[in-house]
């Protein structure tokens, strides 16, 4: 069994630093992680391991956040026991549940089945909550539906079980892209398109509703794109900032014909909704 080392990352605020950093750590060799109260710990066997492994991470110069960290060798760790043991099930609202192949099927009127690829985290945070509740709250029957930044497809996924007929699922980050085919073919969808990019492969596509959960910069940046794909009375889901970034988010909505009709709140993130 190999020999690890264990960073903790002290990390503020949360998010979306700590999606960044997981995905920075995986291509810098760590291959595993928890997503703790207060940021993250992150593993890397001893063997791939070099005394300047942090020095291209760039979030850690960043000064939006602040991160602190301390490493050391960890004993030797039955790490499937481990990974299985930090990723729990969530239930939205009573209606679904989200979970690993490892968990009971629950009773809820919709059983997603995530594969917990620790590479990346398990996604169960504030901002994937209330956008499930947007779905649920929302009529996806017969509609064509955009989930940019699908990470591990679950609100595509979801959109479906709700009635979507025609999906395109997007990410940037490489395994995003493989999670969400598995996860796709995991819970036997038939309508969803992964593809690996970015904003720029929307050029002539569109959609009844699209729905981005990424971060505030990428937000600004793209909603214009959002709203020229989308159809007459589309309607826009946005979520990945905190409450006090909708009134740039809105300003940048409103320029591009999008009008703010509703948002929910969960420990200072939001999420919201817009109608062209």
């Amino acid at each position: 069994m190999s020999i690890y080392i264990g960073y903790e990352f002290l990390i503020k605020p949360l998010q979306p630093a700590t999606e960044i950093l997981i995905a920075e750590l995986g291509y810098a060799g760590f291959e595993s992680f928890v997503e703790t109260q207060n940021g993250l710990t992150a593993y890397i066997q001893k063997d791939e391991w070099r005394e300047n492994i942090l020095d291209e991470i760039f979030i850690l110069k960043s000064d939006e956040f602040k991160i602190t960290f301390t490493f050391r060798d960890i004993e030797q760790t039955n790490w499937n026991a481990e990974w299985e043991k930090n990723f729990q099930p969530i239930i939205v609202d009573d209606k679904v549940t989200v979970r690993a192949p490892f968990h009971d099927k629950p009773t809820t009127d919709y059983d997603i089945i995530i594969e917990p690829k620790m590479s990346f985290g398990t996604g169960h945070h504030e901002t994937t909550h209330m956008m499930i509740q947007h779905i649920l709250q929302n009529d996806f029957t017969d509609k064509s539906v955009l989930d940019m930044g699908c990470g591990t497809g679950v609100l595509a996924i979801l959109a479906e079980k709700c009635g979507a007929s025609k999906l395109d699922a997007i990410d940037i980050d490489n395994w995003c892209y493989l999670n969400s085919l598995e996860n796709v073919e995991r819970n036997d969808c038939k309508n969803i398109l992964v593809y690996e990019g970015d904003v720029s492969l929307l050029a002539d596509k569109s959609y009844d509703i699209i729905i981005a959960n990424i971060n505030r910069n990428i937000l600004l940046a793209d909603i214009p794109k959002y709203a020229e794909c989308l159809n007459a009375s589309g309607i826009l889901f946005l979520s990945g900032f905190y409450e006090e970034d909708l009134p740039v988010i809105t300003s940048v909505c409103n320029v591009n014909n999008l009008t703010f009709q509703e948002k929910i709140v969960k420990n200072n993130w939001i999420s919201t909704k817009f109608v062209k």
